[in-house]
C-alpha cells in the first residue's frame, strides 16, 4: 500500500498544469471526492493496525502536496490567462447614479395642502379600514343607500370596510374636537369601480371641513375660488352645478374649464369643455348632530376632491391607470417636480 502512496505521489510531481482542462483534470484525478486520494483513505480499513497510523501520515502528506500544488495551478493561471478577467472597458465613462423622484400625485398632494394651510386649514388623518358609523351612518347615508351596496363599496368583515372617502376621518375630527373646525383631510380611499381612463378602484381624495358661527355658502365659494385660481391659474373658470350629497344641503359639484382641450372637448371633459373636480356643500345639521355639535350654533361647509383628477389637469395627463403603472417613461416627465 506505501507503494501506492508513493506512485501517486510520483504521479502528482509530474502532472504538467498548463491549462484550465488540464487543472480540471488533475482535480478530478487527485483532490476530487472519488479522486485517487480519496481512495487511498478509503484503503486504511485494510491496513493491518499497527501501520495505519504512518500509513495516514503518508496519505495526508500526499494530499497536502496535491492540494497545494492545484492552488498554485489555479493562481497561475487566473493571473497568467486574460480570458479569466472581466471583460470591461474601463476607458468607458461611468453610469451615474439614477436617483428616485416625487410621483406626481405627491407632488400635486403637497401643493393642495399649502394652499389650504394659507387659509388656515390643518391635516387630518384617520384609519383606512372603517366601521359603517364613521363611513356611513354618521355621514347621513340612509340604510337602502346605493353607496352601501356591494356593487360600490369592498366590505371586509361584518361593518368592516374599505373607506370610500376621507369624510369618515372628518366625523372623527368632529367627534373629538370642538367648532372652530378647519381642516384637511388627504388620504387613499377605495371603490369597486371598472378601471378606466377616468376611474380607479383605488384612488386618493382630500376632502376639507370648515365649521364655525355663521359660516354661509358665499364662505364656500370664495373658499374654492381662490384654490382654483391658485392651482390653475387666474384665468380658469369654475361653476357650481347643483347636487346631492347626504351628508351636506345645499350641496353643489365643482366644475372647472377643461385645461387639456381649453373647452374644445375632448375624453377627459366628455365632448363638454368643463371637467368636474369634486363635491361640495353646506354640513347638514343632522351629520352635525350625529358628532355633537350644535346646529342652532354652528354651521359650516365641506368639499372633497380627486388628487388624481387634479393632477390630470394641471399635467394635462389623458389617462388615469399611468399613475398606478408605474412606467419609468412617464414618471421622468416629472423629475423637476
Amino acid at each position: 500500500m506505501f507503494e501506492k502512496v508513493n506512485q501517486i505521489a510520483q504521479e502528482v510531481t509530474a502532472f504538467a498544469v498548463n491549462t484550465k482542462e488540464q487543472l480540471e483534470q488533475f482535480r478530478i484525478l487527485y483532490t476530487g471526492r472519488k479522486g485517487q486520494i480519496a481512495d487511498l483513505f478509503d484503503d486504511i480499513k485494510n491496513i493491518p493496525p499497527e501501520q495505519r497510523k504512518a500509513y495516514g501520515q503518508e496519505v495526508n502528506k500526499l494530499k497536502e502536496q496535491a492540494l497545494t500544488k492545484f492552488s498554485e495551478a489555479q493562481e497561475q493561471l487566473t493571473e497568467t490567462n486574460p480570458s479569466s478577467a472581466p471583460d470591461i472597458d474601463f476607458s468607458l465613462p461611468p453610469v451615474p447614479n439614477t436617483l428616485g423622484t416625487r410621483h406626481p400625485l405627491s407632488a400635486v398632494k403637497a401643493e393642495i395642502i399649502r394652499i389650504f394651510e394659507r387659509l388656515g386649514f390643518n391635516l387630518s388623518e384617520g384609519p383606512e379600514i372603517e366601521d359603517d358609523w364613521h363611513n356611513f351612518t354618521a355621514l347621513n347615508f340612509p340604510e337602502n343607500h346605493p353607496a352601501r351596496d356591494m356593487q360600490d363599496t369592498f366590505f371586509v368583515e361584518g361593518d368592516k370596510l374599505l373607506r370610500t372617502h376621507t369624510s369618515s376621518v372628518q366625523v372623527r375630527v368632529m367627534e373629538h374636537e370642538q367648532p372652530p373646525i378647519r381642516t384637511l383631510s388627504p388620504g387613499r380611499v377605495y371603490r369597486n369601480e371598472a378601471i378606466s381612463a377616468r376611474a380607479h378602484c383605488v384612488f386618493h381624495q382630500i376632502e376639507g371641513l370648515f365649521i364655525d358661527e355663521n359660516v354661509s355658502f358665499a364662505d364656500l365659494k370664495q373658499t374654492l375660488y381662490y384654490f382654483v385660481q391658485e392651482m390653475f391659474g387666474k384665468e380658469t373658470q369654475i361653476r357650481f352645478r347643483p347636487s346631492f350629497f347626504p351628508f351636506t344641503e345645499p350641496s353643489a359639484e365643482i366644475d372647472i374649464s377643461c385645461l387639456i382641450c381649453k373647452g374644445e372637448g375632448c375624453n377627459i371633459c366628455k365632448q363638454t369643455g368643463w371637467v368636474e373636480i369634486g363635491g361640495s356643500g353646506m354640513v347638514d345639521p343632522e351629520v352635525l348632530k350625529n358628532c355633537r355639535i350644535d346646529p342652532e350654533k354652528y354651521s359650516g361647509f365641506a368639499f372633497g376632491m380627486g388628487i388624481e383628477r387634479i393632477t390630470m389637469l394641471k399635467y394635462q395627463i389623458k389617462d388615469l391607470r399611468l399613475f398606478t403603472e408605474n412606467d419609468i417613461r412617464f414618471l421622468r416627465q416629472f423629475e423637476s417636480l
